[in-house]
C-alpha cells in the first residue's frame, strides 16, 4: 500500500481580501492551545489536568518581512484583516514513484498587535516583523478541511467532527 509522503513547501503567497501581499518571507502559524483545568479534592488521588471541550487559548500568528514593505505598513493599520495564505506542498507518491503537489489554504481574521521595525546593516534585509492575534483560524489541504477554529462562535471543527456542536446546544444556541 503506497504512501503520499510530504517533502517540503514550493512556495506560498498571503492574500487580504484578494490582493496579494509580496514581500513576506516567512509566516509563523498559530498554535492550537485547548485551555485546562486543574482538577483536585475528594475522590481524585492527586491533580488531573482536565481539557476543556473546545476551548482554545489566544491565537497568534507572526509575519516576517524583509524589509518595511507595503504588506507590513498595511497589515499594521489597527483593523480586521481577513489572511488568506495559500500553499503550494510537495509530496512524493510512493506508489507512482512520481512528485504531486497539493494546495494548502490557511485562512485567519487577524488584529495587529505589533510591528517590529528590524534592524538597519549594510548589505542586509531588515527582518521587519508583525504579531497578530488570531480571532479565527481554518486550514485546508486541497480542499479538504483540516480544523476549523472560531471561538465567538463556539466552534471547534477537527478532520470533520465539530466539538462544539454539544456545547452550543447544551447554551441554546
Amino acid at each position: 500500500m503506497g504512501v503520499i509522503q510530504p517533502e517540503g513547501t514550493i512556495d506560498f503567497e498571503v492574500y487580504e481580501d484578494k490582493v496579494n501581499y509580496v514581500g513576506i518571507a516567512q509566516v509563523q502559524l498559530p498554535d492550537i492551545a485547548f485551555l485546562t483545568l486543574d482538577l483536585t479534592g475528594a475522590g481524585i488521588s492527586g491533580t488531573i489536568e482536565a481539557v476543556l471541550i473546545g476551548m482554545v487559548d489566544k491565537m497568534t500568528m507572526t509575519m516576517n518581512f524583509r524589509s518595511h514593505t507595503g504588506a507590513a505598513v498595511s497589515l499594521m493599520k489597527p483593523v480586521k484583516h481577513n489572511i488568506d495564505l495559500r500553499i503550494a506542498e510537495q509530496h512524493w507518491d510512493t506508489v507512482k514513484t512520481e512528485r504531486v503537489v497539493s494546495a494548502d489554504k490557511y485562512i485567519m481574521v487577524a488584529i495587529p498587535k505589533k510591528l517590529t521595525p528590524g534592524t538597519v546593516a549594510p548589505a542586509a534585509a531588515v527582518d521587519a516583523n508583525g504579531e497578530y492575534s488570531v480571532y479565527y483560524y481554518s486550514a485546508f489541504k486541497d480542499g479538504k478541511v483540516l480544523w476549523e477554529v472560531d471561538p465567538f462562535n463556539y466552534i471547534c471543527v477537527v478532520d470533520g467532527k465539530d466539538y462544539m456542536a454539544e456545547v452550543r446546544a447544551a447554551l441554546g444556541k
